[in-house]
This record gives C-alpha cells, sequence and structure tokens, in this order.
C-alpha cells in the first residue's frame, strides 16, 4: 500500500462495461522527505485510481497497485491497476506527527 493525495477526478464517458459507475480519481504519491522524513511530499507521478471508499479532493488516502488493488471488495473482475482501499486520519514518522486529519 501507499500514501497519497486525491488532487482531482476523471471523467470518461467510454469506458470498459464494467467500469461504468465507477468513480475515478487522480492520486498524487506521497512520500517522506529525505531532508526531513517526518514529514510528507508529494512524489513527481500522478495515477488514475478507482475509489472504493468515498474519497474526495484534498484527502489524504491509502491506495494500493497492481494485483493487489483488485483484491478490494468487488475489484476482482474489474481492469483495475490502482484503488483507494482507505481514508487516512493521521500518519506519524520517527515519532512525529507527518499529518493529521484533525489537528
Amino acid at each position: 500500500m501507499f500514501l497519497g493525495k486525491v488532487i482531482g477526478s476523471v471523467v470518461s464517458t467510454k469506458k470498459d462495461e464494467s467500469m461504468k459507475g465507477r468513480k475515478l480519481l487522480m492520486v498524487r504519491p506521497m512520500l517522506a522527505d529525505p531532508e526531513n522524513p517526518s514529514r510528507l511530499k508529494p512524489g513527481n507521478n500522478t495515477i488514475v485510481a478507482i475509489d472504493t471508499m468515498g474519497a474526495g479532493e484534498g484527502e489524504l488516502v491509502m491506495f494500493a497497485q497492481g494485483s493487489s488493488a483488485r483484491q478490494a471488495d468487488g475489484l476482482k473482475a474489474l481492469p483495475v491497476d490502482a484503488a483507494i482501499v482507505g481514508l487516512v486520519d493521521s500518519v506519524r514518522i520517527l515519532g512525529e506527527t507527518a499529518y493529521d486529519l484533525n489537528p
């Protein structure tokens, strides 16, 4: 699993029949900052992930990629490579709070 920030959404009117009605979100992976490991910083890439949790723009989420993404409930037969599988409340790195939903 990875951490990422939802930065937008994707609308696709033509897609595989099994994907109809599914919410797709743009996710920017978040990494520990090498200069300050107790902080998170955005990675360089962006992915499209299917939303299984009702995430919204600006939220920090947990996501899975590859075959692990299809292990989420109801995704086994879908052609997905990334799935949001959790909404993050807080992150602590090296004993320090790197993220807190409700500071």
